[in-house]
């Protein structure tokens, strides 16, 4: 098959989920012998045309130059370019910034896209640009062949709002085998004697709430936030939540450390709340976390039985200062990593995109 796949701001992964999605799906693919094209900002720090086997083809993107509305223009411009490139199935990686050109995909292709989570209800958002990202999703599924839920939350919704057929493959993760304390050192850390955020600094992700259930409680261990803590909203929070046991760490992309401090970590608090399988939350399983979530069931459905939930800065304050890594704490993440290697796998997430798409095209 000639597959294109469209929606990131390219691989390798430089910036998040569907980058990382890209990525372990296009070397993957093209490893099996199919001909693989995934487009790339040309921002992209990587300006190789090649990457594992998968062409890269890198456009203008002018989000750098004048913000969101770069993201539509860059869209565009590799939606426009896909028109010429024989494509047997395009993979659309979300919908937000790309539905509004749906009708210009090449009508030859067949479109699959990647429906990733309920966008119009981040609490981010104005009510303006929610009731937009509402209609984004309708266009985006309604110009679909086939729609992709990585949550069965989320293939439930599609399924009673689309008429499209709706198929469930979640994301992967894959398990850290040789973690190294070293690393630690850059960031002033011992082993087992912090906490963990990983998120970006919104709403929806619950940092607030986790903030100040740290600062009640009586833990003397440091909460360590990685993102973007330089926006407007993370400044706020900087400024609110002024506590000795709380540092903020810029985002970043080395696995290396994401993954060491993820592993190394007392518990690992996960507040996203709107949204499908979340691929942090996946990493974190796979890093053999402790972990306390949000409780929704986006993330109850993921690790079942196997994490400690809140909903409240209460129950943040008595994970800091009650959750010990006990028998009963092992037991659970022991199954998160049995979850891990049988479901949440990218090797069998890969596959399962091939079988799809390898259908779709008969």
């Amino acid at each position: 098959m000639n597959i294109g796949i469209i929606g990131t701001r390219g691989i390798p992964n430089k910036y998040g989920g569907f980058e990382e999605c890209a990525q372990q799906l296009g070397t993957r693919l093209a490893a099996s012998g199919h001909k693989v094209l995934v487009y790339s900002s040309h921002k992209h720090p990587y300006q190789q045309k090649e990457y594992e086997g998968v062409e890269i083809l890198h456009k203008y993107d002018p989000e750098h130059r004048i913000g969101t509305f770069g993201q539509f223009i860059y869209d565009l411009n590799c939606i426009i370019d896909s028109r010429k490139r024989n494509f047997d199935v395009i993979l659309m990686l979300g919908y937000t910034s790309s539905s509004i050109w749906q009708k210009l995909l090449p009508g030859d292709a067949v479109i699959i896209t990647n429906m990733d989570g309920l966008e119009w209800k981040r609490s981010k958002y104005n009510h303006r640009v929610q009731k937009f990202l509402k209609r984004a999703e309708r266009w985006a599924a309604n110009g679909s062949n086939l729609l992709i839920a990585d949550s069965k939350e989320i293939e439930s919704y599609l399924n009673k709002e689309y008429k499209n057929q709706v198929i469930y493959i979640p994301y992967g993760a894959e398990i850290l085998k040789d973690p190294n304390p070293n690393v630690l050192e850059k960031y002033g850390v011992e082993p087992g004697e912090y906490n963990l955020v990983v998120a970006r600094l919104e709403p929806e992700n619950n940092i607030e709430m986790i903030l100040a259930g740290i600062q009640k409680s009586q833990s003397k261990r440091v909460t360590i936030i990685i993102g973007n803590h330089e926006s407007e909203y993370g400044e706020m929070l900087k400024r609110k939540y002024k506590d000795s046991r709380i540092r903020f760490i810029k985002g970043t992309y080395n696995k290396e450390a994401i993954h060491n401090l993820r592993y190394f970590s007392n518990i690992f608090f996960h507040g996203h709340s709107v949204g499908g399988t979340n691929p942090s939350l996946l990493e974190a399983m796979a890093c053999s976390c402790m972990i306390s979530a949000h409780d929704n069931p986006f993330n109850r459905e993921v690790l079942g039985d196997n994490a400690s939930y809140f909903s409240d800065l209460n129950d943040i304050a008595n994970a800091a200062d009650l959750m010990e890594r006990n028998d009963t704490q092992l037991a659970k993440i022991k199954n998160n990593l049995t979850s891990i290697r049988e479901k949440y796998n990218w090797k069998l997430v890969a596959e399962q995109y091939e079988v799809v798409m390898q259908q779709s095209v008969i």
